[in-house]
């Protein structure tokens, strides 16, 4: 029995976007791990990051407008070739350079890093709303499975970055990542079936900002939920996980270095599998698109509690303890699980907010949105690592949940 054609796009624009996480997990991981052996703050951490966040910012808000202009195959071949460009640059960085070249050199690689996912997700992204069935709940079960597999795969990717640091160093693995990655682009690039539009001479950058207010509202409880995540996630929690855990040795290191890596890919894992259940979790197939709003704003005032406890028992320790890695723990993988329901909430009704028409664009727009909070996450993770250490780091996280529950009660009821 051959595929449809939809069934056959959907399957080859989810192994391509899998393919691109993998890596991307895994380079996330390499360049924090590595930069911070060699003695970086945890401000000049997050530097390292600030310009693939802003490239996403960037990238995702002209995106939407290529496009509708030039189709959706072309963006993410684009996306790809980027991402194996930017892995060949990065074998290149030299261990002599000093610290502002290095740092230069790296956030300029991570640039055309974050062009090169964005460009991938959004036409990953897009491509659900064009291929997805229309009947019983079929768009949320079609991009939550996307999604939430995704997730997975970027917490493999972290996994993979930490144990190829600790067994193979820095240059082989991220030119082993390159060479795999532009095998799976060329077999990607003569299989992809047809189903995806070939784009429209005519589209209007303009057109990107969308005048529906739900989209609008939408976009900004986006930004303030990735914020609230990537403001512990980028910086402090791997940073204070390696103090507590590393002992100065090489081998302590390396311990670290897995411990680390394992508890970052379990986390994604975790929060890509309750994205793949959510459909179920939330009985999607028999419930109206209102009453999914109204989820949505329960379940992000749910999520207010997790960082606001996690941060009163941190500070209230006091110095590191067994007891309290393991609440930081058990407590993170608790707000994973809720942040997952929330994101997979947003990754639906973006889709179902939008029309074929506009998909690309307001898909662009709200994904704008997501890279705006997660720059904004990632400089304050370094900053308030800096200035407060790991309690204000999880009282950050609590005003930026409250921003976006905020931005959830906004939305229409109907």
């Amino acid at each position: 029995m051959t595929r449809a054609p939809g069934i056959a796009a959907y399957i080859a624009v989810t192994a391509a976007y899998w393919a691109f996480m993998l890596t991307d997990g895994a380079l996330r991981m390499l360049v924090l791990l590595h930069f911070h052996t060699l003695g970086f703050t945890p401000v000049q951490l997050a530097y390292l990051f600030v310009l693939y966040e802003i490239a996403g910012v960037v990238t995702n808000l002209s995106a939407g407008w290529i496009a509708a202009r030039f189709g959706l195959t072309s963006t993410l071949y684009a996306g790809l070739g980027l991402q194996i460009a930017a892995l060949l640059a990065l074998a290149q960085l030299d261990p002599g350079w000093s610290v502002a070249a290095s740092v230069a050199f790296v956030m300029a690689v991570q640039g055309a890093s974050g062009v090169a996912k964005d460009l991938a997700k959004m036409s990953s992204k897009s491509a659900v709303k064009l291929l997805a069935p229309k009947e019983r709940g079929g768009l949320f079960r079609w991009v939550a499975l996307l999604t939430g597999s995704k997730n997975a795969v970027k917490g493999l990717g972290f996994l993979l970055g930490a144990a190829l640091l600790g067994l193979a160093g820095f240059t082989p693995s991220v030119l082993g990542m390159a060479g795999v990655l532009a095998v799976i682009l060329l077999v990607i690039a003569l299989k992809m079936p047809s189903g995806l539009p070939t784009g429209r001479k005519d589209a209007k950058f303009r057109e990107v900002f969308s005048k529906n207010r739900d989209i609008n509202w939408l976009s900004l409880a986006r930004l303030f939920l990735f914020g609230a995540r990537d403001v512990w996630f980028v910086v402090g929690i791997p940073v204070y996980f390696y103090a507590v855990l590393s002992d100065g040795t090489e081998a302590g290191n390396r311990a670290a270095f897995f411990t680390i890596g394992s508890f970052m890919a379990l986390w994604i894992i975790l929060y890509g599998g309750v994205q793949a259940w959510a459909p179920k979790l939330l009985h999607a197939d028999t419930r109206e698109r209102a009453a999914l709003v109204r989820a949505a704003r329960g379940w992000v005032t749910a999520l207010i509690a997790v960082p606001g406890f996690l941060a009163l028992t941190v500070a209230i320790a006091g110095a590191p303890a067994p007891w309290l890695t393991a609440t930081l723990i058990v407590g993170l993988l608790v707000f994973g699980a809720i942040f997952a329901v929330n994101s997979s909430l947003h990754s639906y009704l973006i889709l179902a907010f939008t029309s074929e028409e506009r998909v690309t664009m307001d898909v662009g727009f709200y994904y704008m949105s997501n890279a705006a909070g997660r720059l904004l996450g990632t400089v304050l993770s370094g900053a308030s690592y800096q200035l407060g250490g790991l309690p204000l780091c999880l009282a950050t996280a609590t005003l930026l949940v409250a921003f976006s529950a905020l931005g959830a009660t906004r939305l229409s009821r109907s």
